[in-house]
Parts: structure tokens; sequence; C-alpha cells
């Protein structure tokens, strides 16, 4: 069973009540791009991601809005930050890492929320029936590029708002040689 595989770069998923205080008053995302998985896109806005070690600029956020802010890097962003944030599904941000948000206007300190994303695999209801896949499953995922490898303990994650699309960070993607979609096979193990 063949899955697109596609690499997601740093990014940040906001609030609300964040983005306010970044941007200013009642300020709106403004798409920049239609991202695979449905109603999700790569706005215009972008922001600086500090710590007391280190600095990322220019990091994109991803919308639409959510309940919490979010911050999804990969390990190599994590040193160049010198923290440690937690392998986590994305949402599971509780005692995750701390860092702060610049935006043109305001400031915004996260207590936590900082994570590196585990890779996972975004299944339909439909196609999870038909290739017997569970949400919350881990399977391996194979690569067959010039630097193929086997991505183990891919966390399956199921929706009807979902596209089927396997995700992985940039470090994962430079591993494999990756630079674009490529296909992967998934092994349930």
């Amino acid at each position: 069973m063949k899955v697109t595989i596609e690499t997601s770069a740093r990014h940040i998923h906001i609030s609300q009540e964040d983005l306010e205080i970044l941007f200013g008053a009642e300020h709106q995302l403004t798409p920049a791009k239609d991202l695979s998985q449905p109603g999700q896109f790569a706005a215009e806005e972008a922001l600086t991601i500090q710590t007391e070690k280190g600095v990322l600029e220019n990091v994109r956020i991803i919308g639409p809005l959510r309940p919490r802010t979010q911050v999804e890097i990969s390990r190599t962003d994590a040193y160049k930050l010198g923290i440690n944030p937690p392998n986590r599904e994305s949402g599971d941000l509780d005692g995750s890492a701390e860092a702060t948000l610049i935006g043109p206007k305001g400031k915004v300190e996260l207590t936590e929320g900082v994570i590196v994303a585990l890779r996972h695999i975004h299944v339909t209801p439909d196609d999870a029936e038909k290739y017997d896949l569970k949400d919350q499953q881990m399977v391996s995922v194979k690569t067959g590029r010039e630097r193929g490898l086997i991505f183990q303990r891919v966390l399956v994650r199921v929706s009807p708002n979902f596209a089927f699309y396997m995700h992985i960070d940039t470090d994962e993607a430079n591993a494999a040689g990756i630079s674009g979609p490529a296909e992967g096979e998934i092994i349930i193990e």
C-alpha cells in the first residue's frame, strides 16, 4: 500500500488571542497557499521564534486558527534554539518546550507549546477501512530513493477531515534524500 510523503517544514499553528497580540486587534490570517490537507493553508504571516540561546526568523503560520498556539520544529531547529522539545503528536502540548513568539505588534511568551511532531500519516476513514489501518496505530513506511530507508513508528491519524498523506520533518526528509513529494510503502507490523 502506497502513500505520498510530504515534508512539513517548521511552522506555527496559532490561536486568535495570540494572533491579535502579535499582529493587532481583529487581525485575520491571509491565505497564501493551500496545503494538501483540506482547509489548511500557509498564511502570508510569519513570526520569529526566540529562546535564551537562539532565534528562528520568518517561520510561517499555518491556518486555520487553532484553540491553542503550537510550534512544530525539527530536531536541528531545536539545537539552534538551545531547547529540547518532546516528540509528540500534534496537539499534545502539555509539558512541552517554551519559546517566545515575536510579531510586528507584540510578543507571546509560550510556557509550553513547542514540539517536534511525530512523523504521521493522515488517513480518511474510507482509506483506513480499505487498508486496515486504525487511528493511533504505529506503522513503518519504506522509501525507495537513492538514500532509501524505513521510517519506523509512524503514527496513523484517522479523520474525515484528512487527505491521505504522510508528513515528515525536514531532518527526516534530508536523511531520506526527499526534496519534494515522494512515494512510500506502508508496512503494517
